[in-house]
């Protein structure tokens, strides 16, 4: 049973070698090739902003619950993210699920997770000079959607907070629904801030939306293996 667990989960060569570097080292290497220009010959803004964002996922727990299902073993790595993804996806659907929008220290909780997706879609794009291209596209596509739904369901939340929208929102599912049409820059009308928070919130993902999904598929299918995340196939 414990072996048809593993197979499941881990897949059909779950015994694999280690990797010389942990997911924490390859970052602070990653750091240290775009301030070296080890891959592409950036400079001014354009170099703050790499650095900035490769930098930015050690503000964040991701990187370091991967670090510590590397420390158990190689293996171990992918499961661990999907089960941080999902669980980052579930999160603010049990919040609204059991109206606890009034809980200052779950809606931080939740914003603070939803930064962490902010920064690391660009982070992928423009940011990871000397990682390795990743074993399965279809499931970095997977976990694209998982993330993009984390989106959806985070500021679902973040809609229900005070009275932003022209009239209350009567079931859990209808800031949902908006959040989804807000997205796709679809609006029909129903539902529309009236607040100057609500209308930042909107504004933001709209933008979240055309930068996240657009480009990133753009990326992922048309652009991947021209870019710096898919140029290396060493697993240093």
């Amino acid at each position: 049973m414990k072996s048809f667990f593993k197979k499941l989960l881990l897949g059909k060569n779950y015994k694999r070698d280690r990797s010389i570097h942990g997911p924490l080292k390859k970052r602070i290497l990653n750091i240290k090739a775009i301030w070296n220009n080890d891959h592409q010959d950036d400079n001014g803004i354009e170099k703050i902003v790499r650095l900035l964002l490769s930098s930015s996922q050690l503000l964040f727990p991701g990187i370091y619950i991967k670090q510590l299902a590397y420390n158990i073993g190689a293996e171990y790595d992918d499961i661990a993210m999907d089960l941080y993804v999902l669980s980052k996806v579930i999160f603010p659907f049990i919040i609204l699920l059991n109206s606890q929008q009034g809980s200052t220290f779950l809606i931080v909780l939740m914003v603070y997770l939803l930064f962490e997706t902010f920064f690391y879609i660009p982070t992928l794009i423009f940011a990871s000079d000397s990682f390795s291209k990743p074993r399965s596209y279809r499931r970095s596509m997977l976990l694209l959607f998982f993330n993009y739904l984390e989106m959806i369901l985070a500021f679902s939340v973040l809609y229900t907070i005070g009275s932003q929208m022209n009239k209350s929102f009567n079931h859990w599912f209808e800031p949902i629904y908006f959040s989804i049409i807000t997205s796709n820059s679809i609006g029909y009308g129903d539902y529309y801030p009236v607040t100057l928070f609500g209308k930042v919130l909107v504004s933001i993902q709209s933008m979240f939306f055309l930068s996240f999904i657009i480009l990133f598929l753009n990326f992922f299918s048309a652009k991947m293996k021209t870019k710096g995340y898919f140029d290396h196939d060493n697993e240093s």
